[in-house]
């Protein structure tokens, strides 16, 4: 009878243990991890809610996209992608008016639903993105989109080498504009029709500080002229970048090139944009 109660008991303990250690790593049965935490695997997409805040005087929201299991991985840091909506999405920031900024492209994949949990980077490893799509209340300046990011780095565990612009029509200007004038801070970006008229001196400025570019648009836009990109893409190559910037024109018409463009389906030399992004990382950010 003893024995009995002996035995009894030590499976109890054993049941409770394992309980217990279940219990205290919530991701044992959602996540699975490679052999380091800043390689991990995630299972469930990206979660993607609004924020109402004032971020400097052009901002005053923006949409918040985080891993699924961003809480539990809290020495991890993340590449970050600022996205730059266009002319149509500008707002208060109110919760009401960012429902507009995921109309288009990279919030609009995430509230969808297509945008990736994980990405492969070409050089090996599994990464997911920090996603933040700032809500502008009139044309973005360069200031604007460094506020955003100095935001970005305070709050969010995000990797500062691993910096990234992407933005469409009014956004995509926004990105030509800022690698313009701090191109040493970021990464790489991605302008798409970028409303911003090209020039020699801002080509020489992007091209000097070691900035990946990757730059879209249809053919025959009818709101931003092609040549926009092709000028911006020739000024940055002419003055012999360590990375020559890239060009993708659509041979349709229409303005919307966005779509295609960060479709993760959409490839060029077997990469989408966020594995190019991945592909370029800085030794350091000013």
């Amino acid at each position: 009878m003893k024995r009995t109660i002996l035995i009894a008991t030590a499976i109890c303990a054993v049941v409770v243990s394992s309980c217990k250690k279940e219990n205290s790593t919530p991701l044992s049965s959602a996540v699975s991890a490679s052999s380091t935490e800043d390689l991990y695997v995630e299972t469930g997409l990206p979660v993607q809610k609004a924020i109402t805040r004032s971020i400097g005087a052009n901002i005053g929201g923006y949409l918040e996209a985080l891993p699924k299991h961003y809480a539990y991985h809290p020495k991890k840091k993340y590449p970050l992608i600022i996205f730059l909506h266009g002319i149509g999405e500008i707002g208060d920031g109110s919760q009401t008016s960012l429902q507009k900024v995921a109309d288009n492209a990279i919030p609009k994949l995430i509230a969808n639903k297509q945008f990736p949990a994980n990405f492969k980077s070409p050089s090996g490893g599994t990464y997911q993105f920090v996603v933040l799509s700032p809500q502008f209340k009139g044309w973005p300046m360069p200031l604007d989109v460094n506020v955003m990011i100095d935001y970005a780095l305070k709050h969010y565990r995000v990797d500062p080498t691993r910096l990234y612009i992407c933005g469409l029509s009014m956004g995509g200007g926004g990105d030509w504009d800022y690698s313009s004038s701090y191109g040493k801070r970021v990464t790489a970006v991605v302008p798409i029709c970028g409303a911003s008229y090209p020039s020699k001196q801002k080509g020489q400025a992007i091209a000097g500080d070691n900035l990946a570019v990757w730059a879209f648009h249809n053919d025959s836009d009818p709101k931003v002229p092609s040549w926009y990109s092709v000028d911006y893409v020739r000024y940055i190559n002419n003055a012999n970048p360590k990375i020559k910037a890239r060009l993708t024109i659509f041979p349709v018409s229409g303005h919307d090139a966005w779509t295609k463009a960060t479709d993760p389906n959409y490839r060029e030399n077997g990469k989408n944009i966020y594995e190019w992004m991945l592909a370029h990382q800085k030794k350091s950010n000013a």
